[in-house]
């Protein structure tokens, strides 16, 4: 099926989780192999957290997927979730010597009420930890246990039974608990570990109650309202991307990945600088997989000319013989790029078989 319009407005907040895709030469497609990929992951998302101006408001990082909730002041999910898992795909293909699609389909994210919702959201998130495997048959005294010591979640820092993260905001979260703010932790650790014993059957349902919002009945007709003008305003009920399959990739996007890939900005590559190969690669990208011209490289990379392109071209191919590390890297971004193109063909096929 082809993905689903996305509704963003400042303000927003947002559940999303996010899956491995499966891939037989992983044991049980472990999105996060081992410590270092989980810290790679934490460092790549504490950057963006700060460079897309969102709030945080936790994170719980499993075996082979993640939770994330957050506010969005700016309005923009997509750049940051499209910012983060480039980033994580890329390092992750590099470092596990694979390539192409990492993520089980397009991220899943949920508008969610604030208040009441998205309080027994955070519990529900928070106690993932001890939902999975053997440990969900655990007495709870085990699970409370196992929940405290798990290193890779925002509830130690919650509370205060580990460092609280600078690029979390439990502000929010804990003044819901009430009374004096020295309590406010203990008061949330009650609040998250009764889950344990009690199910909440209302959160329950309303978590299924809708692919696109968390909340009440007003809520998710309001969000409902909100999709559905998307879906007018675009005439179809699909994503209109996925159509445009014979169009060639958007050159920002191209640049994007690359800059992310060599943690740098996007204007770096339209910059002059004594023997950079940036603009070079640049160029060769944007080429290969936006489709356009040397002429047109070079108004995108502010050089004058298509045959200065090719110079460029050419002198960032010499490096890229020599530099071993620069070339896996770049060679990571084009594995990274070929799977969104071919991500776009499976997608519109499956549009056109209806």
């Amino acid at each position: 099926m082809a993905r689903h319009l996305r509704v963003e407005y400042p303000g927003a907040i947002y559940h999303v989780a996010c899956r491995m895709i499966g891939d037989g030469r992983l044991e049980e497609s472990r999105l996060f192999v081992d410590d270092a990929d989980r810290q790679q992951f934490i460092n790549a998302l504490s950057e963006r957290v700060s460079r897309y101006n969102i709030r945080l408001y936790l994170f719980v990082l499993m075996t082979n997927h993640f939770h994330l909730v957050f506010e969005t002041p700016e309005g923009n999910c997509s750049k940051f979730m499209q910012a983060l898992t480039t980033a994580y795909t890329v390092y992750y293909n590099l470092r596990h010597r694979r390539h192409g699609h990492l993520l089980d389909g397009r991220y899943k994210a949920k508008l969610v009420d604030g208040d009441t919702y998205l309080l027994a959201l955070t519990r529900y998130v928070h106690l993932n930890p001890v939902y999975v495997g053997e440990v969900k048959n655990k007495p709870i005294k085990e699970k409370i246990r196992i929940l405290r010591q798990y290193e890779w979640s925002s509830y130690r820092g919650y509370i205060r039974e580990g460092k609280t993260l600078d690029f979390i905001d439990y502000g929010p979260m804990l003044a819901e608990m009430g009374g004096k703010a020295g309590a406010r932790p203990k008061r949330y650790r009650a609040f998250v570990e009764t889950g344990l014993a009690e199910e909440d059957e209302e959160f329950n349902q309303a978590l299924k109650a809708s692919p696109r919002s968390i909340g009440g009945d007003a809520f998710r007709e309001w969000v409902d309202d909100l999709y559905q003008k998307l879906v007018d305003k675009h005439g179809v009920k699909e994503d209109v991307s996925f159509r445009r399959v014979t169009e060639p990739m958007d050159a920002e996007q191209v640049l994007k990945a690359l800059a992310e890939v060599l943690e740098t900005d996007v204007e770096s590559f339209r910059k002059r600088r004594r023997n950079s190969v940036l603009r070079g690669i640049a160029a060769r990208l944007l080429i290969k997989y936006s489709g356009v011209t040397q002429r047109t490289a070079a108004e995108l990379l502010g050089l004058g000319t298509g045959a200065a392109v090719s110079v460029q071209m050419r002198n960032a191919g010499a490096v890229l013989a020599e530099d071993k590390r620069l070339s896996r890297e770049v060679a990571a971004v084009e594995g990274h790029l070929s799977g969104l193109r071919e991500s776009r063909k499976v997608g519109a096929n499956a549009y056109f078989k209806g």
